[in-house]
């Protein structure tokens, strides 16, 4: 008997897409056809046999003619298992050879930065994995590249890897932060190009581009080339390992990656990148802002994908109001539903400009509410859908950003509204669930003696001031360190009978342990301390919430 083959495994989007069918259609197969082939792995991204769907389909008599692209992508995953951007990688690389030898022109530019990276040893991690698609699938690609071209082959595979939960811009939001871009003479700077959608959408005489993804920083270079743009890539982390320290860019772009819970505050708090205030360790996004408009020249600007939330959350406050307060803000546009990939919320941009020497700064701030309009565009605003609003006025207790807040009054204000705020209590939750620590259960003591602060202290192990207590020494954590002292033990030592809470915390004592130990302590603290943060921006952002959907519920802007 043969089992399904290992080579032909797809998802249950790609299933949808084989049957010319939508997600829902085949979530509602699975529940309601007991024969529904069962998944062969993937785990909660569930992952089936092509022979076994293919055959069920045959059996139902639904559509089950697969396309190349669909038999190369199946083959791309055999190879590649989760690493499809590394597999998109490999597509860009064979069609830009390809591309070379049979459309390029000597002395072209895909000949020239072919050539020139080649020199440099820096082509990319899927230059490793050429060459291991077999005959039958480089001919596929061959073909599709004869009846379109080969730059909109790895436009549609890459598609198809933002579609399977890969989080890239989609070619939506790329199209629509460069109409609001323009055209620019000059050069366009993406900090987190990602496979380049973003980077290469806008128009600009130079590309330059950095990712901390080796594969991606491949693929952009290969997509480059395939459309004759000047590009320089590099990889690396932009926030903690800068690439282009003295770059200054006429354009700045950024769709910043999400979800991350330490972009490397603490090891970055004298940075001259901050000059609107020091981000939380919360604020992601407005560590990458501020990283962006460093790389803007004067008279340039930044166009920046934000998360709606950003724009009122009370952690973000100090740096909204310093933008303000600078002029440099120009606009905020929010975007509808439907132009990320990878969740259905809708997203901001925030439009920045450097000042030129003697320009004078925005004395207000254009808010455009585009929540209802098509993902596909065209980006057009209405009267109704935008205002002016005098900085002075957007400088209140609240300091919100949010378009449809300082728009009349109406049903798609207040629904966007909500739904931003809705989307914010999703975010937060999101990160909440990602960062409290995993904890397994104790015997009830932590073996080995105690230390004494003031001995530590004395020893000169332990700085103590205002804050409490800092190492001073690579022999003891901070966050380790810290932890305990905030601990039931130490607290109740620090206060006195009448219950005063004295600050000094040299009576304290903190458990005695090696330094590994100490820092797997620390880490779990610093997750704590995280989470508590960001449980307390919860409560307000869900009293916001619930205030909110009140008020529309009563005043008739908001149906249940």
């Amino acid at each position: 008997m043969t089992g399904p083959t290992p080579s032909r495994l797809i998802s249950a989007a790609e299933v949808a897409r084989l049957a010319g069918v939508t997600r829902a259609a085949v979530s509602n197969w699975r529940r309601r056809h007991p024969d529904f082939p069962e998944p062969v792995g993937g785990g909660r991204n569930a992952l089936f046999a092509l022979t076994d769907i293919t055959a069920w389909l045959d059996s139902q008599r639904k559509n089950t003619d697969v396309s190349d692209e669909v038999l190369v992508w199946q083959e791309l995953r055999a190879l590649h298992g989760e690493d499809m951007i590394s597999a998109v990688a490999e597509v860009a690389t064979i069609l830009t050879e390809a591309a070379a030898g049979r459309f390029g022109e000597p002395g072209g530019q895909a000949e020239r930065i072919s050539a020139a990276e080649a020199a440099a040893g820096r082509i990319g991690a899927a230059e490793g994995a050429a060459g291991r698609l077999d005959e039958a699938s480089r001919r596929r690609l061959l073909a599709m590249a004869e009846e379109t071209s080969a730059a909109a082959v790895v436009t549609a595979f890459t598609d198809r890897l933002i579609s399977s939960g890969t989080a890239m811009t989609s070619t939506h939001l790329a199209e629509a932060v460069a109409r609001f871009a323009g055209p620019v003479d000059g050069t366009v700077f993406d900090p987190a190009a990602g496979a380049g959608t973003l980077l290469l959408a806008c128009a600009a005489t130079r590309h330059v581009g950095q990712d901390a993804d080796p594969a991606a920083v491949t693929l952009t270079r290969a997509r480059a080339r395939l459309v004759d743009a000047e590009l320089e890539m590099r990889t690396g982390d932009s926030l903690q390992a800068d690439a282009w320290p003295s770059l200054r860019a006429e354009l700045v772009v950024c769709d910043p990656p999400a979800g991350l819970t330490d972009w490397g505050r603490d090891s970055l708090l004298l940075d001259r990148r901050w000059e609107f205030g020091i981000p939380t360790k919360a604020e992601t996004e407005l560590a990458w802002l501020q990283h962006c408009y460093a790389h803007t020249a004067p008279g340039g600007k930044v166009v920046f994908v934000m998360p709606p939330s950003v724009a009122y959350r009370r952690a973000g406050k100090r740096i909204r109001s310093e933008l303000l307060r600078a002029g440099v803000l120009e606009t905020v546009v929010a975007l509808p539903p439907g132009m990320v990939a990878s969740h259905a919320q809708p997203v901001h941009l925030w439009i920045l400009r450097r000042l030129a020497d003697g320009a004078r700064p925005a004395s207000s701030v254009r808010l455009v509410d585009l929540s209802a309009a098509d993902p596909a565009g065209p980006f057009e605003a209405e009267s109704s859908q935008y205002t002016d609003v005098p900085v002075i006025d957007l400088l209140d207790e609240s300091v919100d950003l949010t378009p449809a807040a300082h728009l009349s009054a109406g049903l798609s204000g207040q629904a966007e509204e909500y739904a931003g705020a809705r989307a914010g209590i999703h975010e937060l939750a999101a990160r909440i669930a990602a960062l409290i620590p995993e904890l397994t259960a104790g015997n009830g003591t932590i073996e080995g003696g105690t230390l004494r602060i003031a001995d530590l202290a004395r020893a000169g192990l332990v700085d103590i001031d205002d804050r409490g207590a800092t190492s001073a020494s690579d022999q003891l954590d901070t966050d380790y360190l810290r932890g305990f002292l905030r601990g039931p033990a130490n607290t109740a030592r620090n206060t006195s009978s009448s219950g005063t809470y004295r600050a000094d915390v040299r009576g304290a004592r903190i458990p005695q342990m090696e330094i590994e130990e100490q820092r797997r302590y620390g880490a779990a603290f610093r997750a704590l301390d995280e989470t508590e943060a960001l449980l307390r921006e919860l409560h307000t952002l869900g009293l916001d919430a619930v205030a909110r959907a009140r008020d529309g519920l009563t005043s008739g802007t908001l149906r249940p």
